[in-house]
């Protein structure tokens, strides 16, 4: 097969949710796949860690970047010198117009933007809402990262759930696992003075957006902060590793979310770290009470499965693809229940033996998901689909 890839959302610096995806597919799918030839088209040069090129594997640089999917892609498309076989969008968003024999494949995360249209920025809403339609009425095959999303993408579209595989994505295993030692211990307090952590902590990892929760987590920690009854009187902090403005995607109407800690007047023990490097991730988790992610929505939570693999006990929402991720390796919680978020942070806090049984649990768990399996399913879909 001659194969073609969107790498646009790949090609970027600090990648997180749908860019991360796209970086470890394509990674992926160069390690396992030396038979078939791919082409990974960007807008810029290739930046230092994708794949070098190789004999089946290669970049193309195309323009215009700005209306990419609407004339960049199609343009290469009607003027390949050589007949193309399937082009692969890690995104919502195939190209616009496209040769009637070369099949399209696009993937589609989750579909939080028909459910929340408020917590959504109303240029984005807009190319959400038509382009992922477009998308699912027009491409040849969906791929999308949880059952609870396929369900929602049959059930909002009407699509035959022939045409949506589940893939789920994975997490880097050479970085997220769960290490012990003293020269590791060393490590884990490096990084705590380095971004000025001074007591226990819970941790959570994600874009800053209102869909995250974060304002009803914050008001749950609060009530824990200011109490008494945690680790012994100890001070517990609450670390958010997540972007509002920098290079690659940006968080966005995270305004509230930043302001909610002067409100409660527990500013000092709320620690707004921005994006942090991979390799401060893993230990940040690791030195972590526990992980907690109270999302009204999400298609996945790449983030959860990171904190499973760190042997960090997570505390997660009991709506959308959470219960599916965690299974019972975990604490799950309504996510508008302050009282709720409330209970499960003193809890976990409180039970060393508790945390101890879920950071076994979600370890064990973790081992599910890996980006090799997801390559290969995606492989998969590009056989089945070029021979339909």
């Amino acid at each position: 097969m001659r194969i073609w890839i969107d790498g646009y959302e790949a090609n970027v610096p600090q990648r997180l949710g749908s860019s991360q995806l796209a970086f470890e597919l394509i990674r992926h799918l160069e390690k396992i796949d030396k038979e078939n030839e791919y082409t990974i088209l960007l807008p810029t040069p290739p930046l230092e860690d994708l794949p070098k090129e190789r004999g089946g594997w290669k970049y193309r640089i195309l323009r215009p970047k700005r209306l990419w999917t609407k004339i960049a892609l199609p343009l290469a498309l009607y003027t390949a010198k050589q007949k193309l076989d399937v082009i692969f969008s890690p995104t919502h968003y195939i190209p616009r117009f496209a040769p009637g024999k070369v099949k399209r494949v696009a993937t589609i995360f989750d579909l939080s933007f028909l459910h929340f249209p408020e917590m959504f920025m109303k240029r984005d809403l807009w190319q959400l809402k038509n382009w992922t339609k477009f998308s699912v009425e027009n491409a040849d095959h969906i791929i999308t990262i949880s059952k609870f999303s396929k369900n929602d993408i049959h059930q909002q579209y009407r699509l035959t759930k022939e045409k949506i595989t589940v893939a789920y994505p994975g997490y880097d295993s050479e970085k997220f696992s769960a290490r012990g030692g003293s020269s590791f211990g060393r490590e884990v307090e490096e990084i705590r003075r380095k971004y000025k952590i001074e007591d226990n902590y819970i941790i959570y990892i994600g874009t800053i957006q209102p869909r995250k929760n974060l304002v009803r987590l914050i008001e749950a920690f609060a009530r824990v902060a200011k109490s008494e009854h945690h680790l012994g009187g100890g001070k517990l902090e609450l670390v958010v590793v997540g972007k509002t403005k920098g290079k690659g995607r940006q968080g966005w109407m995270y305004e509230d979310t930043l302001q909610t800690p002067l409100n409660l007047g527990i500013e000092s023990s709320v620690k707004f770290l921005g994006f942090v490097p991979t390799e401060d991730l893993s230990l940040l988790l690791s030195g972590a009470l526990a992980f907690v992610q109270p999302s009204l929505w999400e298609g996945f939570g790449i983030p959860v499965v990171e904190a499973m693999a760190s042997g960090v006990p997570v505390i997660v929402s009991n709506v959308s693809s959470l219960p599916e991720v965690v299974g019972k390796a975990g604490l799950l919680v309504d996510p508008y229940s302050i009282d709720q978020i409330e209970q499960a942070i003193r809890t976990i806090v409180a039970d060393k033996k508790l945390r101890q049984k879920y950071s076994k649990e979600g370890n064990v768990r973790a081992r599910n998901f890996s980006w090799d399996k997801m390559a290969r399913e995606v492989l998969k879909v590009f056989e089945r689909t070029t021979k339909s």
